[in-house]
């Protein structure tokens, strides 16, 4: 069996934690920022663990 290649798409979007959790940007701080409020943008800014019906898919896509 040949190794199993990690998605490239997903291995950009997603990145895992030391405890094992998945964390994703949150969408809408890319542009069109200067109309938006500063606390929206802070906001936008954190990081957030990824959805429990999305994680078993993403798992499997980063090859953990």
């Amino acid at each position: 069996m040949p190794k199993m290649k990690t998605h490239s798409g997903a291995k950009k979007r997603i990145r895992v934690t030391g405890s094992g959790k998945l964390m994703r940007q949150r969408a809408g701080k890319r542009h069109l920022n200067e109309h938006k409020p500063t606390k929206r943008t802070r906001r936008l800014s954190k990081d957030v663990e990824l959805s429990k019906a999305d994680t078993k898919t993403a798992r499997r896509l980063l090859g953990k």
